[in-house]
């Protein structure tokens, strides 16, 4: 993840929404076909969708008009790739074998076309959180139980995280025992759909956006979603609260719900503990690698989104948690 976000320049991203929608209308006839392929690039409805920070999002819909012929979809949402992932070739084959397999194991939207420079997806029914969502109980215990499953996955990848010692000294990492898992990497509120009305539990909630996924310490997958507590996002602009961040019993009830996923009932105070210090300590590297991230999305995109000012606000968490955390390691371990 540090090696993609390292390569920056000052290439930026040229969205022109006439080639989009040419584009758009091209992969849906040519992937989807049906009544896809009945309709001209002029007549699909196409409307931007707000939330994206890495990508351009767009749903595509046939006319009120034309109803499919057989099973193709009459909605789907297009993506088109950021500057980060078209940039790198490894990325853009990673991110795009990432999402193929989630699909196939119903664990992520389904691919209806792969391109270079995107794809087209299902579009999911469902609305993403909203920070303030994330510590209510049932949502917790949800997302808990995802993130349990996600971290058990086999998956054909790279298992060795070594960007990770660019952020936290190779001896911490190391004391802190932290397990490689399969990590989504960005679990923040926009990338949980959820749907309360669905009758099977097991399909109200859906983790999207797997640009990411990759494998990582298991720390850092937690942490990240604990930051994520503590910001506000709105189509352009965002908030810290560090007010939200989870105290340490609901960090600890999160543990619980997360092990006992994984079979793991009866957890000792010290097992608990060791997870706490374990989380707390990566928190610093999610901060250092979304401000990092903030820094490249700065000069390669066109995105409507205040990065400059967001890459400030993670570097200077870092910070504050940098300074503390020799105490706060001395104090808990």
């Amino acid at each position: 993840m540090l090696e993609m976000a390292s390569q920056k320049d000052d290439k930026r991203d040229t969205i022109d929404e006439t080639e989009i929608r040419t584009k758009a209308h091209r992969w849906c006839k040519d992937s989807i076909g049906g009544a896809w392929s009945k309709i001209t690039a002029d007549e699909m409805i196409m409307d931007h969708v707000s939330g994206g920070m890495s990508n351009y999002l767009y749903l595509c819909r046939l006319p009120n008009c034309v109803k499919p012929l057989d099973q193709e979809p009459d909605q789907v949402l297009l993506r088109i790739y950021g500057h980060i992932t078209t940039s790198n070739m490894d990325v853009l084959v990673h991110n795009s074998v990432v999402f193929a397999l989630l699909s196939e194991k119903r664990l992520g939207p389904k691919p209806y076309g792969m391109f270079f420079d995107g794809r087209i997806e299902e579009f999911i029914m469902a609305k993403p959180l909203t920070h303030t969502d994330l510590s209510r109980p049932e949502i917790m215990q949800m997302v808990a139980e995802k993130l349990a499953a996600f971290h058990s996955l086999d998956m054909p990848l790279c298992k060795e995280p070594r960007w990770m010692f660019n952020i936290i000294k190779r001896e911490i990492v190391l004391k802190l025992d932290s397990p490689v898992v399969f990590c989504h990497n960005d679990l923040q509120e926009g990338n949980i759909l959820y749907d309360g009305t669905v009758a099977d539990p097991d399909k109200r909630m859906t983790i999207i956006d797997w640009e990411y996924g990759n494998y990582n310490y298991r720390g850092f997958d937690l942490a990240n979603h604990f930051c994520e507590w503590a910001i506000s996002y709105n189509s352009n602009s965002f908030s810290m609260e560090p007010e939200r961040y989870p105290t340490r019993q609901q960090q600890c009830i999160f543990f619980q719900h997360y092990l006992k996923a994984l079979g793991k009932s009866n957890v000792s105070e010290e097992t608990l503990s060791k997870m706490y210090v374990e989380v707390n300590t990566f928190a610093m590297a999610s901060h250092f690698l979304w401000g990092t991230w903030a820094t490249v999305q700065g000069h390669t995109s066109s995105i409507n989104f205040c990065y400059w000012d967001y890459a400030a606000s993670r570097f200077e968490e870092y910070f504050k948690l940098k300074e503390h955390l020799p105490t706060f390691i001395n104090q808990n371990m």
